[in-house]
């Protein structure tokens, strides 16, 4: 059986570079280097709509630098283009890194925290039943928020991860942004592999994992731009996964993987979250999923298919006549 997690792999490491890499090249990216502290912030697109550039490399980044992120040719039927994420790393990619998994609160601040940063810090349920509490020189970062963090946000991840406040490495972007919706977006493996988790399936027995999802329009505010990127995820996104297992342990849970097992499908989301005062909690957890999941077992040969792409929820949702 094999395992996903490769103990030489170090995210943060990784992620460190590929922040570097941005904060050499602002303009090429549209974002501005802010000093906070003793910590370096990028600034990817608070109060402003940020470039598409910015939001590859910030969706590399939000992946411990494990995840090739590219902007494809437009959806059928839609117009709009793709963004399209793979990995061979997915347990240390997407739930080690990429699962916004980590609430910071700091006085008003609040924002979700994503990235390899979570590792070391290792209190997430999820990380500790798949052995990924990791300490690293670097606690690399994202925070999807239109406010910059103050200092004592940036000490209160220092002191989680354990590491010097100067060692803290933030990337931030609005949802409501070019680069807050492409790393929203390129979720797609992501929120399949978590949907998998609450169903019991083990996640270590995933070889590799690609998926597909269309970006939409810039919203003109961030709870619009919040139900769009959860629309192109649940409506738009096709995911195929490779694993090593059992076909039983395959076919036991795969018609319950995508959105459409949820009674909430087929209505646009932020009509749902509405519904339920904007509380995420009342949600049904077996919305958040990604329409479509086709997976291959490497063990047996047999392909899984089930879900399928809804495009007439996603023009009602963006508008598209």
């Amino acid at each position: 059986m094999t395992n996903s997690t490769n103990s030489n792999l170090q995210p943060n490491d990784i992620a460190f570079g590929l922040f570097n890499e941005a904060s050499e090249h602002p303009r090429q990216y549209g974002i501005r280097e802010l000093k906070i502290g003793e910590s370096k912030v990028l600034d990817f697109a608070v109060g402003r709509v940020g470039t598409l550039e910015a939001g590859v490399i910030l969706s590399q980044i939000c992946m411990g630098g494990l995840g090739q992120i590219e902007l494809a040719k437009p959806v059928v039927g839609l117009g709009l283009p793709r963004v399209v994420v793979f990995t061979e790393s997915p347990l240390l990619a997407c739930i080690g890194s990429q699962y916004a998994g980590w609430p910071i609160s700091q006085g008003e601040f609040f924002a979700m925290g994503s990235g390899p940063m979570r590792m070391p810090r290792g209190k997430e349920e999820i990380l500790n039943r798949y052995d990924l509490h990791r300490p690293s020189r670097h606690a690399v970062g994202v925070l999807e928020s239109n406010e910059i963090p103050g200092e004592g946000v940036i000490q209160l991840i220092a002191a989680d991860c354990g590491v010097d406040p100067s060692d803290v490495c933030l990337c931030v972007a609005r949802t409501a942004s070019w680069p807050g919706v492409v790393q929203v977006v390129a979720r797609s493996v992501e929120v399949a592999m978590h949907k998998l988790h609450e169903l019991n399936f083990d996640l270590s027995t995933i070889v590799c994992g690609a998926g597909s999802a269309p970006m939409p329009p810039i919203a003109v505010d961030d709870m619009t731009a919040l139900g769009w990127t959860n629309d192109a995820i649940l409506y738009g996104a096709r995911v195929e996964l490779v694993v090593d297992t059992t076909d039983d342990a395959v076919e036991e849970i795969a018609e319950q993987i995508p959105s459409c097992s949820s009674t909430e499908f087929g209505t646009p989301f932020l009509d749902i979250f509405n519904k339920y005062g904007q509380d995420f909690y009342k949600i049904d957890k077996m919305l958040f999923s990604p329409a479509e999941i086709v997976i291959t077992n490497q063990a047996t040969g047999r392909v899984f298919h089930a879900g399928e792409i809804r495009n007439d929820v996603l023009k009602l949702s963006f508008g598209i006549e």
